[in-house]
C-alpha cells in the first residue's frame, strides 16, 4: 500500500500544471519549431527573393561598376563598403522582421502566453562546480533514457532527411547531368528549381517530423508531472483549506445568519413552540405569497431567543408541539410551508387574527 501511495499514477491536476507553467516547465518541440521557422524562410524566399535578387544586382552594379581599380585605395574600402552595407540592411529588412514575426508567433503556438517568474530567478547554486559538472555529465550521458530518445530521433531524422534528399537528386538526375555544357542562365535556373523542390520535401519531410515530436512531448510532459494519490490529496486538502479553518469560516457564518434571522421576528404574525426545545417564526402576506412562510427557526438557545424577540415585540407566541416541530423539520427560512400543514398553520393564524381583532 506504501508503494501505491509514492507511485505517480494520477494526471496533475490544474493547479500543479500552472505552477510548473510559472517555473517556464511546459511540452514544447523544438523539432516542431524548427521546421515551421525553416518552412517560413522558404515561403519567404520564394515570395520576396527574386525581388531582392534584383534590388541587390542593381546596388551591386550601381556601386562596383563605376570603380576605378586605380583609384582605389585601401583608407577607401570602408567608404566604399558603407553604402552597400546600409542598401543591403534595407533590402533584407521585410525579410528578417517577417521572419522575426513569424518566429515570435510560432513559439506563442506552443507555449501560449507565458511569463515565467520563476524561471527568471536567478539560482546561484547552478553556477557552482559540483552542479555544472553534474549537469555536463547529465547532458552527455546517452544511457539516460531521455538522451537516449534523443539520440535516436537525431540518427532516425538524419537518415530519412538524407534519405528524401537522396531520393529528390535521382529523381532530378537527368536535370542535372544536362547542364553540362549550358549557358549560366540555364544553370542558375535548373540548379534553383532542384534545389526548391528539395527544400519543399525536407520541410514537408520535417514537419511530419515536428508534429510527431509535439505529441511526443506532450506526453513525456504530461507524464513527468504525474502525482501519487497522496500528493493530489494533500493538494485538494489545500485547496478547500484546513478543517479547523473551515469550522470557524462556518460557524462565523451561521452567526451572521441568525442574527439577519432574529431581525425578520419582530415582523412575524406568530411563534409556534415546543414549548421550550423549539420556536418558528411564521410570517403571512396574502398580497406577497401564496402561504406562510418560516422566517426564523431554532432549537434550545436559539428558540429561546426567538421567544424573548416575540415577547418583546408583542408577538404572540402559540405552543403546538407536533406543529413545531414538522416546521422545523421540513421547511427551511424564507420558504413556504409545505400544503400538508397548511390546515394547522391556518387554524393558529385564524386564532391570533381573532384574538388581534384581524
Amino acid at each position: 500500500m506504501a508503494n501505491d501511495q509514492n507511485e505517480k499514477t494520477e494526471e496533475a491536476t490544474p493547479k500543479r500544471k500552472q505552477k510548473e507553467r510559472e517555473k517556464g516547465h511546459i511540452a514544447k518541440s523544438q523539432d516542431f519549431t524548427a521546421s515551421l521557422m525553416l518552412t517560413l524562410g522558404v515561403g519567404l524566399m520564394f515570395a520576396m527573393g527574386k525581388d531582392m535578387y534584383n534590388k541587390l544586382s542593381s546596388m551591386l552594379t550601381s556601386t562596383l561598376g563605376e570603380l576605378n581599380p586605380n583609384s582605389i585605395s585601401d583608407n577607401d574600402a570602408i567608404s566604399i563598403l558603407a553604402p552597400f552595407i546600409s542598401d543591403y540592411a534595407q533590402i533584407t529588412f521585410l525579410f528578417f522582421a517577417f521572419l522575426a514575426i513569424g518566429a515570435i508567433v510560432i513559439i506563442r503556438l506552443q507555449t501560449g502566453a507565458l511569463f515565467a517568474k520563476e524561471a527568471l530567478k536567478p539560482n546561484f547554486q547552478r553556477l557552482s562546480p559540483s552542479n555544472a559538472i553534474k549537469s555536463l555529465i547529465d547532458k552527455i550521458n546517452i544511457f539516460k533514457p531521455r538522451q537516449m530518445v534523443e539520440l535516436l530521433k537525431s540518427v532516425v531524422k538524419t537518415i530519412v532527411v538524407a534519405a528524401v534528399g537522396f531520393n529528390v537528386i535521382i529523381k532530378r538526375k537527368d536535370d542535372l547531368f544536362g547542364l553540362i555544357g549550358a549557358d549560366p542562365a540555364t544553370g542558375f535556373s535548373v540548379m534553383g528549381s532542384v534545389i526548391f523542390e528539395l527544400l519543399m520535401s525536407l520541410c514537408i519531410l520535417l514537419i511530419i517530423i515536428g508534429i510527431i515530436d509535439r505529441y511526443y512531448q506532450v506526453w513525456e510532459y504530461n507524464k513527468s508531472i504525474k502525482m501519487t494519490k497522496q500528493e493530489v490529496k494533500d493538494e485538494w486538502k489545500n485547496i478547500e483549506g484546513d478543517p479547523k479553518i473551515k469550522g470557524k469560516i462556518r460557524s462565523f457564518q451561521m452567526k451572521i445568519m441568525q442574527q439577519k434571522m432574529m431581525t425578520k421576528v419582530k415582523d412575524a404574525d406568530v411563534v409556534v413552540v415546543n414549548p421550550t426545545h423549539f420556536a418558528v417564526a411564521l410570517m403571512y402576506n396574502p398580497e406577497k405569497v401564496p402561504a406562510p412562510v418560516v422566517v426564523a427557526k431554532g432549537v434550545d438557545y436559539v428558540a429561546f431567543k426567538i421567544r424573548e424577540i416575540a415577547k418583546n415585540n408583542g408577538i404572540p407566541i402559540v405552543e403546538n408541539k407536533p406543529l413545531a416541530r414538522s416546521l422545523y423539520k421540513l421547511v427551511e427560512v424564507d420558504n413556504i410551508i409545505p400544503q400538508e400543514l397548511y390546515t394547522a398553520v391556518a387554524e393558529i393564524l385564524h386564532y391570533v387574527y381573532t384574538q388581534k381583532g384581524r
